[in-house]
């Protein structure tokens, strides 16, 4: 854990009472003659939460003192759920595997991202979005095009929205049947029931080309893959099967996720009400770089 960055999760702290905003770094500079000349920095929101209210239980009143003094005030991150966004689908809704499409950092690693406004068509800017980098530990799912990819075959770091997908493995088709699951002939393999494969490179039945289904059978040289190729043209020669993500496929995730966040305001407490004290002034805000 970054001295800087405290690796908890405070659930009640942004809730009913609270507000919250979205705001972009845009330089704006205006000419002699009236004329304004805009820059944006970077696609990426910052989000300010002021969470001024009335704290009316002991428990809100230490966990937000707790936090402060943990955080020594402005200097250390730490998580926070916002609860009326925490979710890859929607602001609230179930997340699946295809969600939100992942951020290429290198071959076979990922960044989690959450994309803003894709219901209408993007400016020359490009659309908003979030890298999340605090997901919550237990909600990732993975897809490959229009397929669940397999815990087993990926790994996630809650601290980083860092998706790594494990170690290709790959075989070289030497024949493939035409039938209801297509039957690969590939030879000695280290394949599984489950896995998650990619079809290229195959002569003859071409329709097979690119196409991505699980594994549901294997045996010393062959496996079987939900394709239905029994329509498909003959396989005559050729063709690689890869578990991997390959180039040209989309792939994407669903998750529930945390703000990284520090106080962006000292904490001052009222001391109005027997039993109630007023928060007022009480800011955090997003940090893009926990």
């Amino acid at each position: 854990m970054s001295a800087d960055f405290l690796e908890e999760r405070i659930n009640d702290l942004i809730r009913y009472g609270s507000s919250l905003v979205d705001e972009f770094a845009v330089d704006i500079v205006a000419s002699s003659g009236g004329l304004e000349y805009r820059a944006l920095r970077h696609p990426y929101p910052v989000r300010k939460f002021d969470i001024s209210y009335m704290l009316d239980s002991a428990t809100t009143y230490s966990a937000l003192l707790g936090i402060y003094y943990r955080a020594h005030g402005k200097f250390a991150g730490f998580r926070a759920r916002c609860f009326d966004e925490w979710s890859s689908n929607g602001a609230k809704g179930t997340p699946t595997a295809f969600d939100q499409s992942m951020i290429l950092v290198s071959t076979g690693v990922y960044q989690l991202a959450k994309i803003y406004g894709t219901d209408k068509t993007a400016g020359a800017t490009g659309y908003a979005f979030r890298q999340i980098k605090k997901p919550v530990s237990g909600t990732v799912l993975v897809g490959i095009g229009s397929t669940a990819i397999r815990s087993a075959d990926w790994s996630v770091d809650t601290t980083t929205g860092i998706v790594t997908f494990a170690a290709d493995i790959a075989g070289t088709i030497t024949s493939i049947g035409q039938s209801a699951s297509a039957v690969l002939t590939i030879g000695a393999h280290s394949f599984v029931t489950g896995m998650s494969v990619q079809i290229s490179g195959v002569n003859g039945m071409t329709q097979i080309n690119g196409l991505r289904a699980l594994i549901t059978g294997t045996d010393a040289t062959h496996i079987t893959v939900a394709i239905n190729s029994s329509a498909f043209s003959t396989y005559t020669s050729g063709g690689v099967v890869h578990a991997r993500p390959q180039a040209g496929e989309s792939v994407t995730a669903g998750y529930e996720f945390d703000y990284p966040v520090r106080f962006n305001s000292t904490l001052p407490v009222g001391q109005d009400y027997p039993g109630f004290r007023p928060v007022d002034g009480v800011e955090l805000i997003e940090l893009l770089n926990p």
